[in-house]
Protein backbone atom coordinates (compact mmCIF):
# COMPACT_ATOMS: atom_id res chain seq x y z
CA UNK A 1 0.00 0.00 0.00
CA UNK A 2 1.42 3.52 -0.95
CA UNK A 3 1.82 5.20 2.25
CA UNK A 4 3.41 8.54 0.78
CA UNK A 5 2.28 10.84 -1.64
CA UNK A 6 3.76 13.84 -3.95
CA UNK A 7 1.74 17.31 -4.64
CA UNK A 8 2.78 19.53 -7.69
CA UNK A 9 1.60 22.91 -7.40
CA UNK A 10 0.12 22.50 -10.74
CA UNK A 11 -1.78 20.28 -9.08
CA UNK A 12 -0.23 16.48 -10.08
CA UNK A 13 -0.42 13.86 -7.28
CA UNK A 14 2.04 10.74 -7.26
CA UNK A 15 1.94 8.37 -4.46
CA UNK A 16 5.04 5.79 -3.51
CA UNK A 17 6.33 4.39 -0.03
CA UNK A 18 8.36 6.66 2.07
CA UNK A 19 12.48 6.66 3.01
CA UNK A 20 14.26 8.61 5.59
CA UNK A 21 12.08 11.26 7.55
CA UNK A 22 8.43 11.16 7.91
CA UNK A 23 7.96 14.90 8.11
CA UNK A 24 6.26 16.71 5.44
CA UNK A 25 8.41 18.80 3.16
CA UNK A 26 7.37 21.69 1.07
CA UNK A 27 10.58 23.04 -1.59
CA UNK A 28 10.77 23.52 -5.14
CA UNK A 29 11.19 20.61 -6.96
CA UNK A 30 14.53 20.38 -9.59
CA UNK A 31 15.61 17.44 -11.08
CA UNK A 32 19.11 15.77 -11.65
CA UNK A 33 20.52 13.37 -14.85
CA UNK A 34 23.63 12.05 -12.67
CA UNK A 35 23.40 8.38 -12.78
CA UNK A 36 25.88 8.42 -9.75
CA UNK A 37 26.42 10.82 -6.84
CA UNK A 38 23.59 11.07 -4.93
CA UNK A 39 26.02 11.69 -1.58
CA UNK A 40 27.17 14.52 -3.21
CA UNK A 41 24.14 15.84 -4.35
CA UNK A 42 22.52 15.83 -0.90
CA UNK A 43 25.21 16.93 1.29
CA UNK A 44 25.69 20.06 -1.70
CA UNK A 45 24.51 23.44 0.34
CA UNK A 46 23.22 24.63 -3.52
CA UNK A 47 20.34 22.34 -2.86
CA UNK A 48 19.26 23.82 0.24
CA UNK A 49 15.30 24.82 -0.56
CA UNK A 50 14.79 21.77 -2.86
CA UNK A 51 13.93 18.45 -3.28
CA UNK A 52 15.30 16.82 -5.81
CA UNK A 53 13.93 13.74 -9.17
CA UNK A 54 16.69 11.35 -9.48
CA UNK A 55 16.23 10.34 -13.18
CA UNK A 56 18.67 7.91 -12.82
CA UNK A 57 16.13 5.02 -11.13
CA UNK A 58 18.20 3.12 -8.62
CA UNK A 59 19.09 4.89 -5.90
CA UNK A 60 21.37 4.07 -2.70
CA UNK A 61 22.49 0.88 -3.97
CA UNK A 62 26.53 1.56 -2.78
CA UNK A 63 24.72 3.38 0.67
CA UNK A 64 27.00 6.24 1.92
CA UNK A 65 30.30 6.84 3.29
CA UNK A 66 31.98 9.12 5.84
CA UNK A 67 34.46 10.34 3.12
CA UNK A 68 32.10 11.47 0.25
CA UNK A 69 30.36 14.24 1.82
CA UNK A 70 30.83 17.39 -0.32
CA UNK A 71 29.73 19.49 3.60
CA UNK A 72 29.36 19.07 6.80
CA UNK A 73 25.47 19.21 6.85
CA UNK A 74 22.28 17.56 4.61
CA UNK A 75 20.60 20.54 3.33
CA UNK A 76 18.05 19.56 1.23
CA UNK A 77 14.52 18.77 1.52
CA UNK A 78 14.12 15.69 0.08
CA UNK A 79 14.69 12.80 -2.87
CA UNK A 80 11.95 11.56 -5.06
CA UNK A 81 13.31 8.13 -6.76
CA UNK A 82 12.15 5.02 -9.04
CA UNK A 83 13.87 2.48 -6.98
CA UNK A 84 14.68 2.94 -3.36
CA UNK A 85 17.66 0.54 -2.68
CA UNK A 86 17.87 -0.04 1.59
CA UNK A 87 21.03 -2.94 0.86
CA UNK A 88 24.06 -1.21 -0.36
CA UNK A 89 26.56 -3.18 -1.81
CA UNK A 90 29.79 -0.89 -1.32
CA UNK A 91 32.48 -1.85 1.18
CA UNK A 92 33.20 1.72 2.42
CA UNK A 93 29.01 2.22 2.98
CA UNK A 94 28.90 3.38 6.44
CA UNK A 95 25.37 4.03 6.80
CA UNK A 96 22.63 3.96 4.13
CA UNK A 97 20.72 7.01 2.30
CA UNK A 98 17.27 6.46 4.56
CA UNK A 99 19.17 6.31 7.47
CA UNK A 100 21.26 9.71 6.77
CA UNK A 101 18.29 11.22 5.76
CA UNK A 102 15.91 10.28 8.71
CA UNK A 103 18.90 11.98 10.88
CA UNK A 104 18.78 15.07 8.70
CA UNK A 105 14.63 15.86 8.79
CA UNK A 106 15.05 15.13 4.58
CA UNK A 107 11.91 13.07 3.26
CA UNK A 108 12.21 10.56 0.27
CA UNK A 109 9.45 8.82 -1.87
CA UNK A 110 10.31 6.10 -3.68
CA UNK A 111 8.12 4.15 -6.33
CA UNK A 112 6.66 7.03 -7.94
CA UNK A 113 7.64 7.43 -11.85
CA UNK A 114 10.31 9.33 -12.22
CA UNK A 115 10.70 9.99 -16.18
CA UNK A 116 7.26 11.91 -16.09
CA UNK A 117 7.67 13.74 -13.04
CA UNK A 118 11.36 15.18 -15.07
CA UNK A 119 9.12 15.65 -18.56
CA UNK A 120 6.65 17.83 -16.29
CA UNK A 121 9.08 19.74 -14.87
CA UNK A 122 10.84 20.64 -17.96
CA UNK A 123 8.10 20.81 -19.98
CA UNK A 124 6.34 23.70 -17.33
CA UNK A 125 9.99 24.51 -15.22
CA UNK A 126 10.65 24.18 -11.79
CA UNK A 127 7.69 24.42 -9.22
CA UNK A 128 6.54 24.13 -5.66
CA UNK A 129 5.81 20.78 -4.28
CA UNK A 130 4.93 18.64 -1.18
CA UNK A 131 5.78 15.45 0.34
CA UNK A 132 3.44 14.10 2.87
CA UNK A 133 0.94 11.12 4.38
CA UNK A 134 -1.03 9.69 1.80
CA UNK A 135 -4.20 9.94 3.62
CA UNK A 136 -3.86 14.09 3.23
CA UNK A 137 -6.81 15.93 1.24
CA UNK A 138 -4.91 16.69 -2.15
CA UNK A 139 -7.14 20.36 -2.58
CA UNK A 140 -5.49 20.93 0.74
CA UNK A 141 -1.83 20.39 0.10
CA UNK A 142 -2.34 22.30 -3.32
CA UNK A 143 -3.74 25.48 -1.68
CA UNK A 144 -1.30 25.02 1.06
CA UNK A 145 1.59 24.70 -1.68
CA UNK A 146 -0.12 28.12 -3.89
CA UNK A 147 0.28 29.70 -0.31
CA UNK A 148 3.48 28.89 0.92
CA UNK A 149 6.71 31.57 0.76
CA UNK A 150 9.93 29.87 -0.24
CA UNK A 151 13.64 31.23 1.83
CA UNK A 152 14.72 33.95 -0.08
CA UNK A 153 18.05 33.45 2.41
CA UNK A 154 19.46 30.30 1.85
CA UNK A 155 23.18 31.83 1.57
CA UNK A 156 22.89 33.00 5.08
CA UNK A 157 21.28 29.55 6.06
CA UNK A 158 24.11 27.32 4.52
CA UNK A 159 27.46 29.77 4.74
CA UNK A 160 29.40 29.09 7.80
CA UNK A 161 29.27 31.54 10.56
CA UNK A 162 32.89 31.69 11.55
CA UNK A 163 36.16 32.04 9.63
CA UNK A 164 37.94 28.98 9.36
CA UNK A 165 41.64 27.95 7.81
CA UNK A 166 42.08 25.11 5.74
CA UNK A 167 46.10 24.53 5.58
CA UNK A 168 48.46 22.87 3.03
CA UNK A 169 51.89 21.02 3.54
CA UNK A 170 54.38 24.11 2.10
CA UNK A 171 52.11 26.89 0.82
CA UNK A 172 52.90 28.63 -2.24
CA UNK A 173 49.55 31.24 -1.86
CA UNK A 174 46.89 32.17 0.23
CA UNK A 175 43.34 32.35 -0.94
CA UNK A 176 40.27 33.83 0.84
CA UNK A 177 37.30 31.78 -0.07
CA UNK A 178 33.88 33.84 0.34
CA UNK A 179 31.47 31.13 1.80
CA UNK A 180 28.26 30.81 -0.07
CA UNK A 181 27.74 27.17 0.10
CA UNK A 182 31.33 26.04 -0.52
CA UNK A 183 31.89 22.10 -1.31
CA UNK A 184 34.66 20.50 0.47
CA UNK A 185 36.18 19.16 -2.96
CA UNK A 186 36.64 23.03 -4.18
CA UNK A 187 38.61 23.67 -0.84
CA UNK A 188 40.36 20.65 -1.35
CA UNK A 189 41.43 21.42 -4.90
CA UNK A 190 42.64 24.78 -3.75
CA UNK A 191 44.88 22.87 -1.38
CA UNK A 192 46.30 20.66 -3.89
CA UNK A 193 47.44 23.60 -6.20
CA UNK A 194 49.55 25.08 -2.96
CA UNK A 195 47.30 27.42 -1.22
CA UNK A 196 46.04 27.88 2.06
CA UNK A 197 43.01 28.85 2.08
CA UNK A 198 40.83 31.28 4.70
CA UNK A 199 37.07 30.43 4.78
CA UNK A 200 35.28 33.13 5.32
CA UNK A 201 30.73 33.77 5.75
CA UNK A 202 29.52 35.37 2.69
CA UNK A 203 28.67 38.62 4.28
CA UNK A 204 32.62 39.45 5.42
CA UNK A 205 33.82 43.37 4.27
CA UNK A 206 36.72 43.87 2.30
CA UNK A 207 38.82 45.07 5.24
CA UNK A 208 38.55 42.04 7.17
CA UNK A 209 39.26 39.57 3.77
CA UNK A 210 42.41 41.93 3.27
CA UNK A 211 43.66 41.31 7.03
CA UNK A 212 45.12 37.85 6.16
CA UNK A 213 46.90 39.27 2.97
CA UNK A 214 45.06 37.11 0.50
CA UNK A 215 47.06 36.31 -2.92
CA UNK A 216 43.50 36.00 -4.44
CA UNK A 217 40.08 35.64 -3.92
CA UNK A 218 37.38 32.88 -4.32
CA UNK A 219 33.35 33.15 -4.86
CA UNK A 220 31.58 29.66 -4.33
CA UNK A 221 28.88 27.98 -5.03
CA UNK A 222 25.41 27.98 -3.30
CA UNK A 223 22.04 28.35 -3.27
CA UNK A 224 19.39 30.88 -4.84
CA UNK A 225 19.04 33.81 -6.34
CA UNK A 226 22.26 35.79 -6.51
CA UNK A 227 20.86 38.80 -5.86
CA UNK A 228 19.88 38.40 -2.31
CA UNK A 229 23.46 38.17 -1.94
CA UNK A 230 24.52 41.86 -1.91
CA UNK A 231 27.38 41.89 0.40
CA UNK A 232 29.26 39.16 -1.67
CA UNK A 233 28.07 41.68 -4.95
CA UNK A 234 29.84 45.08 -3.07
CA UNK A 235 32.59 42.69 -2.02
CA UNK A 236 33.69 41.96 -5.75
CA UNK A 237 33.35 45.36 -6.41
CA UNK A 238 35.85 46.58 -3.75
CA UNK A 239 38.44 43.53 -4.31
CA UNK A 240 38.23 44.03 -9.00
CA UNK A 241 41.55 44.77 -9.75
CA UNK A 242 43.08 44.90 -6.01
CA UNK A 243 43.70 40.75 -6.21
CA UNK A 244 42.88 38.43 -8.85
CA UNK A 245 39.39 36.54 -8.39
CA UNK A 246 37.76 33.63 -9.37
CA UNK A 247 34.09 32.28 -8.80
CA UNK A 248 32.41 29.28 -9.68
CA UNK A 249 28.36 28.66 -10.64
CA UNK A 250 26.83 31.44 -7.88
CA UNK A 251 30.23 33.16 -7.18
CA UNK A 252 30.10 33.41 -11.75
CA UNK A 253 26.80 34.77 -11.22
CA UNK A 254 27.74 36.94 -8.07
CA UNK A 255 30.79 38.51 -10.55
CA UNK A 256 28.13 38.79 -13.01
CA UNK A 257 26.02 41.59 -11.17
CA UNK A 258 29.11 43.36 -9.41
CA UNK A 259 30.16 44.09 -12.76
CA UNK A 260 27.01 45.36 -13.98
CA UNK A 261 25.46 42.20 -15.89
CA UNK A 262 22.18 40.63 -15.54
CA UNK A 263 20.93 37.53 -14.12
CA UNK A 264 17.82 35.64 -14.83
CA UNK A 265 16.06 32.78 -13.53
CA UNK A 266 15.87 29.50 -15.90
CA UNK A 267 13.09 27.49 -16.50
CA UNK A 268 14.06 24.32 -14.61
CA UNK A 269 18.26 24.76 -14.82
CA UNK A 270 21.00 22.57 -15.24
CA UNK A 271 21.51 20.04 -12.77
CA UNK A 272 24.11 16.76 -14.09
CA UNK A 273 27.32 15.81 -14.58
CA UNK A 274 27.00 15.61 -18.83
CA UNK A 275 26.21 19.06 -20.00
CA UNK A 276 28.84 19.78 -22.89
CA UNK A 277 30.41 22.84 -22.61
CA UNK A 278 32.74 24.58 -25.26
CA UNK A 279 35.80 26.95 -24.24
CA UNK A 280 35.53 29.83 -26.60
CA UNK A 281 39.68 30.39 -25.73
CA UNK A 282 41.05 26.98 -26.74
CA UNK A 283 38.08 25.47 -29.25
CA UNK A 284 37.49 22.77 -27.07
CA UNK A 285 34.10 20.67 -25.65
CA UNK A 286 34.33 19.54 -21.91
CA UNK A 287 31.83 17.46 -20.14
CA UNK A 288 30.52 19.51 -17.36
CA UNK A 289 29.19 18.89 -14.05
CA UNK A 290 26.21 21.35 -13.45
CA UNK A 291 23.78 22.63 -11.03
CA UNK A 292 22.12 25.68 -10.90
CA UNK A 293 19.03 27.70 -11.19
CA UNK A 294 19.81 30.78 -12.51
CA UNK A 295 22.25 32.17 -14.87
CA UNK A 296 24.24 35.43 -16.66
CA UNK A 297 22.36 36.52 -19.71
CA UNK A 298 25.27 36.69 -22.29
CA UNK A 299 23.61 39.88 -24.09
CA UNK A 300 24.08 42.05 -20.83
CA UNK A 301 27.68 41.08 -20.66
CA UNK A 302 28.54 44.02 -23.67
CA UNK A 303 30.32 47.00 -22.01
CA UNK A 304 30.74 45.77 -18.75
CA UNK A 305 34.43 45.02 -19.25
CA UNK A 306 33.33 40.94 -19.08
CA UNK A 307 34.29 38.76 -22.19
CA UNK A 308 32.14 35.39 -22.31
CA UNK A 309 34.93 32.58 -22.57
CA UNK A 310 32.48 29.48 -22.43
CA UNK A 311 29.22 28.67 -23.69
CA UNK A 312 26.95 25.54 -23.10
CA UNK A 313 26.30 23.56 -25.99
CA UNK A 314 22.76 22.76 -24.89
CA UNK A 315 20.99 25.92 -25.05
CA UNK A 316 23.75 28.60 -25.76
CA UNK A 317 24.09 29.37 -21.46
CA UNK A 318 26.78 32.05 -20.79
CA UNK A 319 29.04 29.40 -19.25
CA UNK A 320 32.25 31.17 -18.75
CA UNK A 321 33.30 34.90 -18.07
CA UNK A 322 36.68 36.99 -17.62
CA UNK A 323 38.23 39.96 -17.40
CA UNK A 324 41.65 39.91 -18.35
CA UNK A 325 42.94 43.55 -17.60
CA UNK A 326 41.94 43.11 -13.73
CA UNK A 327 42.62 39.22 -13.65
CA UNK A 328 38.98 37.83 -12.76
CA UNK A 329 37.76 34.86 -14.14
CA UNK A 330 34.32 32.84 -12.92
CA UNK A 331 32.63 29.72 -14.69
CA UNK A 332 28.87 28.41 -14.31
CA UNK A 333 29.88 24.78 -13.94
CA UNK A 334 31.86 22.87 -11.00
CA UNK A 335 35.53 21.92 -12.34
CA UNK A 336 36.02 20.21 -8.81
CA UNK A 337 34.00 17.68 -9.72
CA UNK A 338 35.93 16.67 -13.14
CA UNK A 339 33.69 14.49 -14.78
CA UNK A 340 35.85 14.16 -17.81
CA UNK A 341 36.69 13.17 -20.22
CA UNK A 342 38.54 16.44 -20.50
CA UNK A 343 39.51 17.27 -16.89
CA UNK A 344 37.96 21.10 -16.25
CA UNK A 345 40.37 21.34 -13.49
CA UNK A 346 42.63 23.07 -15.10
CA UNK A 347 40.35 26.12 -14.50
CA UNK A 348 42.23 25.83 -10.66
CA UNK A 349 45.64 26.54 -12.62
CA UNK A 350 44.64 29.36 -14.54
CA UNK A 351 43.73 30.91 -11.29
CA UNK A 352 47.40 29.89 -9.77
CA UNK A 353 48.42 31.51 -12.88
CA UNK A 354 46.70 34.84 -12.31
CA UNK A 355 47.73 35.23 -8.66
CA UNK A 356 51.66 34.59 -10.09
CA UNK A 357 51.10 37.21 -12.26
CA UNK A 358 49.60 39.54 -10.09
CA UNK A 359 53.54 38.76 -7.75
CA UNK A 360 51.79 36.93 -4.98
CA UNK A 361 53.01 33.60 -2.89
CA UNK A 362 55.31 36.39 -0.27
CA UNK A 363 52.32 36.03 1.96
CA UNK A 364 52.56 32.02 2.31
CA UNK A 365 55.66 31.33 2.15
CA UNK A 366 55.74 33.52 5.54
CA UNK A 367 53.37 30.12 6.67
CA UNK A 368 51.62 32.91 8.68
CA UNK A 369 47.89 31.34 8.55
Amino acid sequence: MKERMLVLENGRVFYGNGFGSRAQKIAEIVFNTSMVGYQEIMSDPSYCGQMVVMSYPLIGNYGLTDDDYESKGIYFSGFIVREYNDNPSNFRFTKTLGEVMEDNNASGISGVDTREIVRIIRDEGSMKAMICDASRNVEECVAQLKAAKLSTRQVEEVSGKKIWFSRTRNPIYTVVALDCGIKHNIINCLNKMGCNVVVVPYNTPKNVVMQYRPDGLFLSNGPGDPENVKEAIELVRQMKGVVPIFGICLGHQIIGLAYGAKTYKMKFGHRGGNHPVKNLVTGKVEITSQNHSYAVSKESLEGTGLILTHINLLDNEAEGMADYENRVMSVQFHPESAPGPQDSGYLFGQFIELMKAAGGNKNAQENRY
